[in-house]
């Protein structure tokens, strides 16, 4: 007997149907398992085999053949072992399912027969409810994030004889859900703030304009002054994220598999931070079925990158494409992958090898080519790409000694969100642009008007500290979030003269 299950696969952020043929025939007991299975899915006939049995079930006994289609793409994972056990009782007519094509399924058996959670449920889910499925069963383990799509109905089970009792209407499985609104609604605990920082005023006002317009930062300083501490405090005055980005991000992170059993959705800000030896498949994403990077987990959120001059020159120089394209592709002889990652990037680095260069208290030891080679590890395109640069100098005696408490973050997150207010609505309607940062040529001359007395700023930063037409704009960029910050529709003198200081580690002044 022939029996079809639906289930699906994902590639790149996408999922496609899989549709699982299983003909149960005669002669000596065997499973074959075709098209394109990799080394995962040829296993699952083994343990779908024990599954069947320790569910009291048993096992077919003559020639089974199991067909994966589409045939000419790679199936991987464990994910196809609930719905091939189905297909085999199916086909050797222990139970009869007539509303079978009604429902897709996805799950891994363990050899007790219980259903195990898997990574990509979200989109097949998606998947799924496009092409008009009554309900899905997935693993309980990853019911809520599947119940975030509405719509279609989610059936969580734990056991494959749970999952067969349901089909053939013997056991009813109410329908998992979540409230999406609620969720996003939560209010985001953090165990670091800002009160925490004890001074560098001039670094944390950089921070709130940087996050304010979703502007790339450096910081720059010894060793000890706090860049760190710093930097991992951006995630309490980030925004709340919509639900659109919060889907966006949870997509990425299911297929990554990243996500925590019975976590319904990301509803706070990603925040990387990959250490320095990570690879460029790594930080972008590869391999053979190719999966996320840091880069594309980091979407809507944060990527730090600590001590930035120590990775690699090759992982830094495929940032640039990421950065200004805000997608990844990743390119395959079978196919073309490609990921979302739009995020806002935080480097941090020493000026120089022993970190001390410039330092008032400590004397630097290295020469002027070893800090010239330090810092070329930085190429200027890179450095073109990245909006605000700070020196982090270090902290005086006086402000770690005292026991005034900086500005708490729950502060600064209010000014934030009252910023990126205002550019919401001088972008509705821009699908790509959300922010100030993510402006192209177009929307820079539509929406960022200088006076002419910044005007004439801009030309002498232009003619003295060389910037190129990419630092130009990017300046403008800055500026036009000083000034929404401080509620001005006019770029000002100030607004511009305040953007060109945090340019001041340009190239020019760089080397």
């Amino acid at each position: 007997m022939l029996a079809q299950v639906y289930s699906g696969a994902v590639y790149g952020v996408d999922a496609y149907v899989v549709e699982i043929e299983v003909n149960a025939g005669y002669g000596d007991p065997s499973v074959v398992i075709v098209g394109l299975p990799d080394a995962a899915v040829r296993e699952s006939k083994d343990r779908v085999w024990t599954a069947i049995s320790n569910a009291g079930f048993k096992p077919p006994m003559g020639h089974t053949t199991i067909n994966l289609a589409p045939a000419n793409v790679k199936k991987e994972g464990p994910c196809f072992d609930l719905p091939i056990a189905v297909g085999m009782l199916v086909a050797s007519e222990q139970i009869d399912l007539p509303n079978l094509e009604k429902f897709g399924m996805i799950g891994e058996l363990a050899l007790s027969g219980e259903v195990r959670r898997v990574r990509g449920v979200l989109p097949i889910v998606m998947e799924m409810r496009r092409l008009g499925k009554r309900g899905v069963l997935v693993p309980e383990e990853n019911a809520e994030e599947a119940a975030v799509v509405n719509g279609i109905d989610v059936h969580p089970v734990t056991h494959l004889r749970e999952a067969v009792d349901f089909l053939s209407g013997d056991h009813q499985i109410p329908p998992r859900q979540v409230d999406l609104e609620a969720l996003c609604r939560q209010e985001q605990e953090h165990a670091d703030d800002f009160a925490d920082v004890k001074g560098q005023e001039s670094a944390k006002r950089a921070i709130e304009v940087a996050v304010s317009g979703g502007h790339n930062i450096l910081m720059v300083g010894p060793p000890g002054t706090g860049k760190t501490m710093i930097a991992r405090r951006i995630a309490s005055v980030l925004p709340p994220m919509a639900l659109e980005e919060a889907l966006e991000a949870t997509k990425i992170h299911s297929i990554a598999g990243t996500l925590k059993s019975h976590q319904a959705l990301i509803s706070s800000r990603p925040f990387r931070s990959p250490h320095h030896t990570v690879s460029d498949a790594g930080l972008l994403g590869g391999g053979a079925h190719p999966l996320p990077g840091e880069v594309s987990l980091a979407h809507r959120g944060v990527l730090f990158l600590d001590e930035l001059p120590e990775f690699h020159r090759n992982v830094l120089e495929v940032l640039r494409q990421p950065l200004e394209d805000g997608q990844v592709t990743i390119a395959r002889a079978a196919a073309t992958a490609t990921f979302p990652c739009r995020f806002m990037l935080v480097a941090a680095m020493n000026p120089c090898p022993c970190g001390y260069r410039g330092d008032p208290r400590r004397e630097c030891r290295c020469s002027a080519m070893q800090v010239q080679n330090y810092r070329s590890r930085i190429s200027g395109p890179l450095l073109d790409r990245i909006d605000i640069h700070i020196e982090v100098p270090s902290v005086r005696y006086q402000d770690l000694s005292g026991v005034k408490r900086g500005e708490p973050s729950s502060v600064i997150r209010e000014r934030v969100a009252a910023a990126r207010q205002i550019q919401q609505e001088r972008f509705r309607g821009h699908r790509r642009v959300t922010c100030n940062a993510g402006m192209g040529a177009k929307e820079v001359q539509a929406h960022a008007p200088v006076a002419a007395d910044a005007q004439d700023l801009l030309k002498m930063a232009m003619t003295e500290m060389n910037f190129s037409a990419r630092a130009h704009d990017r300046v403008i960029k800055v500026a036009r979030t000083i000034a929404d910050m401080a509620g001005a529709e006019v770029i000002g003198p100030e607004h511009v003269t305040e953007a060109i200081q945090y340019r001041s580690l340009d190239r020019n002044l760089w080397l």
